[in-house]
């Protein structure tokens, strides 16, 4: 490819993670089976949690799934693919941590963080269109600004019930070795996703 060609490709764009061309019907297609089965992922890695005695927030891995998804994804599908999440959990689905599900997580002590993780998903997959996931620095900044969305969201919800005294004990100093863990892991599998996604 010439030097100018690379110039011209655009660096970001849904239909560049195509390999061949599609119809906009298969395209579609392709999207809502991507969006469904991420949610399934993100459900996935719900089941894998720890509650904690102290507090009402398990110690889960629906942060690393969701940071990931949205970083291949960008924020359009990435954002779809846990509103998908949080819709299946609200019908009753047993999809969030320790298998439960129903509208009552959704404003249960843990709500806020739920919540959080669609804004979180937006903010990281925006980060990622414009060009910071093509670094290790920018990738990490992307998904600690993601992280910073998600448990000012929980935090904030969690305090209705535990009093703002308690809540960073509860719901924030317990978790940062965990999040710093998963982003980590988020950054070096997030090449992979790309081939997922055929996003290279």
């Amino acid at each position: 490819m010439t030097t100018l060609a690379k110039t011209l490709r655009p660096t970001w764009s849904l239909a560049n993670r195509y390999t061949t061309p599609r119809s906009h019907a298969v395209s579609g297609i392709y999207e809502a089976v991507l969006v469904l089965a991420c949610s399934g992922l993100i459900a996935l890695s719900a089941q894998a949690a720890v509650p904690l005695p102290f507090s009402p927030v398990p110690v889960s891995g629906q942060t690393l799934a969701v940071l990931l998804i949205a970083s291949a994804l960008g924020r359009r599908l990435g954002s779809a693919a846990v509103l998908a999440y949080l819709a299946e959990g609200a019908m009753g689905l047993p999809v969030f941590a320790g298998g439960i599900g129903g509208p009552a997580a959704l404003i249960g002590p843990t709500g806020g963080y739920l919540v959080g993780f669609l804004p979180a998903a937006w903010v990281c997959g925006a980060l990622a269109e414009r060009g910071w996931d093509r670094n290790i620095p920018g990738m990490v900044a992307s998904m600690v600004a993601g992280e910073t969305v998600l448990f000012a969201t929980g935090l904030f919800w969690l305090s209705r019930y535990v009093g703002p005294a308690a809540v960073w004990g509860m719901g924030l100093l317990p978790f940062l070795p965990g999040e710093v863990a998963k982003i980590v892991i988020a950054a070096t599998a997030l090449p992979l996703s790309w081939k997922v996604a055929e996003r290279r």
